[in-house]
Formats: C-alpha cells, sequence, structure tokens
C-alpha cells in the first residue's frame, strides 16, 4: 500500500468539496423545481419573440416584479401562518398616497415620509391581525373588509385624482441604478434574503412555521399564536407599503388606483411558489421565484400582444392549477 502524499490528501479535499456542492445544487433544484418552469417558460418566450430576451426587456420584467414581490414576501409569512391577506393591493394605493402627500401637502422630508407609510402600512396589517386573533373573524373577510376601507380611504384623501410634484430626489427608489441594477431589484433581493433568514434562522421564524402547520400544538408547546400571527400581518402591511412607496417613486405621482390587483398576483407568486393554502409549508426563496414567473408570464403575453382579458383568464387559471397540486400533494402525504 502506497503512501499519500499531501498533493493527494489535497486533492482528494478538492473532489469531497465538488461533491458536497454537487449535491447541494441537486437537493436545491429539486427542493424548487419552480425553477424548471422559470427556465422553460424563458426559452419559449425567447424562441416566439424576439424581443423578450434582451437586456433591456430582462431589466424591466425584473424591476416590474420587484414590487408584486416583495408584497408576495408579505403574504408568505401571513400564509405560512395559517392566513391569507387580500387587502395588500389596496395597502399599495393607501401608503403609496400617505408617502406623496405627506411630502407634497405637509412638506415633509422623503425619509419621515417614508417612515410614515411604512407605519401605516403595519398599522393596518395590525388591525388585520387583531381581526383575525383576537375578534376570530376568518382571515379572508377581516382582509376583505380592510382592502374595501384603505381603497375607500384613498379616494377620500385625493377626491381620485392623482398627487403629483413630488421632487427628483426620490426618483432613485423607483427608476435609478446601483451599478447597473435597478434599485427597486436590490431592495426586492434584500427583503428575500432578509424574509430567508428570519423565517429559516429565528425563532420567530420557528413559530410562524409551527402556528400555520398546527395552531394548538404549537399553543401547548408554549407559543404565543395569536401574537405570532398578528406580527405576520404587520409584515404584510409594512412590505406593502414598501411596495407602495417603489411604485410612487417610479410613477413620479401618488396614484389613487394603484396596486389594484396585486393582491390576485401575490397570492399566485405565494401559492406557485410552494407555500401551501393551509399553512405551516413553504419557502421565501420558492416565492421569489414565483413572482418571477408571474413576471415573465405577464411580460410575455404583452409581447405577444396576447389581450388583457385573456391574461386575466390565464392568471386565474394559474392559481387554480397551484392550489389544485397543492391540495393534491397535502393529500397524498395525509395518506402516507
Amino acid at each position: 500500500m502506497g503512501l499519500k502524499t499531501k498533493g493527494d490528501t489535497k486533492n482528494s479535499v478538492v473532489e469531497k468539496d465538488q461533491n458536497s456542492f454537487v449535491q447541494k445544487l441537486k437537493g436545491f433544484l429539486s427542493e424548487y423545481v419552480i425553477i424548471y418552469a422559470v427556465i422553460i417558460l424563458t426559452v419559449i418566450l425567447a424562441i416566439f419573440s424576439d424581443a423578450f430576451f434582451t437586456v433591456d426587456n430582462i431589466m424591466n420584467v425584473l424591476r416590474q416584479t420587484s414590487m408584486i414581490a416583495i408584497m408576495a414576501a408579505g403574504t408568505f409569512f401571513v400564509m405560512v401562518g395559517g392566513g391569507i391577506d387580500i387587502s395588500v393591493g389596496a395597502l399599495v394605493g393607501l401608503t403609496g398616497i400617505v408617502f406623496a402627500g405627506s411630502i407634497v401637502s405637509l412638506n415633509m422630508p422623503p425619509f419621515v415620509a417614508f417612515i410614515l407609510a411604512i407605519l401605516v402600512g403595519a398599522l393596518a396589517g395590525g388591525i388585520n391581525g387583531w381581526q383575525v386573533t383576537k375578534l376570530g373573524i376568518p382571515p379572508m373577510i377581516a382582509t376583505l373588509g380592510m382592502m374595501s376601507v384603505a381603497r375607500g380611504l384613498t379616494y377620500v384623501l385625493t377626491n381620485a385624482y392623482p398627487i403629483s410634484g413630488l421632487p427628483s430626489s426620490i426618483a432613485f427608489i423607483g427608476r435609478g441604478y446601483l451599478l447597473g441594477i435597478p434599485w427597486p431589484v436590490i431592495i426586492m433581493l434584500v427583503v428575500f434574503l432578509l424574509a430567508h433568514f428570519v423565517s429559516q434562522k429565528t425563532r420567530f421564524g420557528r413559530f410562524v412555521y409551527a402556528a400555520g402547520g398546527n395552531e394548538e400544538a404549537a399553543y401547548l408547546s408554549g407559543i404565543k399564536v395569536l401574537k405570532v400571527k398578528t406580527i405576520t400581518y404587520i409584515i404584510g402591511g409594512a412590505l406593502a407599503a414598501i411596495s407602495g412607496i417603489i411604485l410612487v417613486s417610479r410613477l413620479a405621482s401618488g396614484q389613487p388606483n394603484a396596486g389594484l390587483g396585486w393582491e390576485f398576483e401575490a397570492v399566485i407568486a405565494t401559492v406557485i411558489g410552494g407555500v401551501s393554502i393551509t399553512g405551516g409549508k413553504g419557502k421565501a426563496i420558492g416565492v421569489l421565484f414565483g413572482a418571477v414567473l408571474i413576471g415573465i408570464l405577464m411580460n410575455g403575453m404583452t409581447l405577444l400582444d396576447i389581450s388583457s382579458y385573456y391574461q386575466e383568464m390565464i392568471k386565474g387559471l394559474v392559481l387554480v392549477f397551484a392550489i389544485g397540486l397543492d391540495v393534491y400533494k397535502t393529500k397524498k402525504e395525509n395518506e402516507v
């Protein structure tokens, strides 16, 4: 038997690291099957539309996707915790108006208006959580009511007119670049890194999964389930506010009807990203890919000149398919 040289040992370590990397990559790809859907859809659209696979268009897709994705990150926490929030689209409009109106009408510094808008979003989320956990109102009904209140308040504050006259200093949030990457995309990536860290590495994240997976068992384990669930709604409201601020910056105005229907896309992105509608399952990274898939799909349909009526139908079908798949998987798991 020959003696191992230092070079043999080094090669063995390198080979072991490579195998470990390959195993991790295989595990990642098998966990996030949605990546294959993103790749397949990209290839199909690149074949059928010359304008799709260009740097400008890809950047445009990511920039547009970022606002839905940031909102979906909040929806992720709410749904993993066993709830649902359909008021986030209306909160995008309300918080955007608060941000724009505070600067234009109240002469607030943009940073103070930024904080105020986020606090309004968080407060609305907290009210949602209070209705669900303390009053026992079903999440769908509670957030439906908030959606109507937020949208109505937005129209009352603006008389249904846009707010313009914003300073150019806030334009970088929605239209600026850092090292060639749009700021909204950078904000989106930071939000998802934080969402992944909080959900996977912190005690609060474990409590959210426990509360959504089995509320009674979580309560008996000493987890303050109601408090945890309320916080998920607060996170959802605050992240909707960030989307609203980015949209105001991008449009250089506060639009009363901003975010109309966005809650639908946030739920689709969350469900096709692997979050179970029954709670307790899913990961933030999957939701990010879900939002990207929706962004690519919408952009591709626009480039292919598909009617907006058909686009709505296709979005609905995607949601039904994703929920049907989740129900099927849950049923299979319960049978094992």
